[in-house]
């Protein structure tokens, strides 16, 4: 091991991780450090990265650029590290996540529903 690698002591249920890793793939964290996540709670994809689903959509907007508008949604994450939001593109969430459009959203913008019933 080089002096800028570190190995982890993980637990047997994690066996199947490579267990040392490069400092240049740290990542800055804000959690609280006292802070444990059960290995229960946590689903990872194949590339051992962590899941997260989106909870719901909490606004609508749409982004006016020369000749394009362009319908976003604000969505709401399951973020390990708290309340997380983002900004997403309407027609794209749509085709991954249908089932968080069937409650009524609130707009930014009026015109967004109306573009929203020709889009959909």
């Amino acid at each position: 091991m080089e002096g800028s690698d570190y190995r982890l002591k993980l637990p047997q249920e994690l066996s199947y991780i490579h267990d040392t890793f490069h400092v240049s793939n740290l990542k800055k964290c804000l959690a609280k450090p006292d802070v444990q996540v059960p290995l229960k709670e946590i689903e990872i994809d194949e590339n051992l990265r962590f899941v997260e689903e989106p909870i719901e959509i909490v606004e609508r907007d749409v982004k006016n650029l020369k000749r394009r508008r362009i319908p976003l949604v604000k969505v709401y994450w399951n973020s390990r590290q708290g309340a997380e939001y983002t900004w997403e593109r309407e027609d794209q969430f749509w085709k991954k996540y249908r089932h968080l459009f069937s409650k009524p959203v609130p707009s930014s913008s009026v015109a967004t529903s109306a573009l929203r019933t020709r889009l959909f």
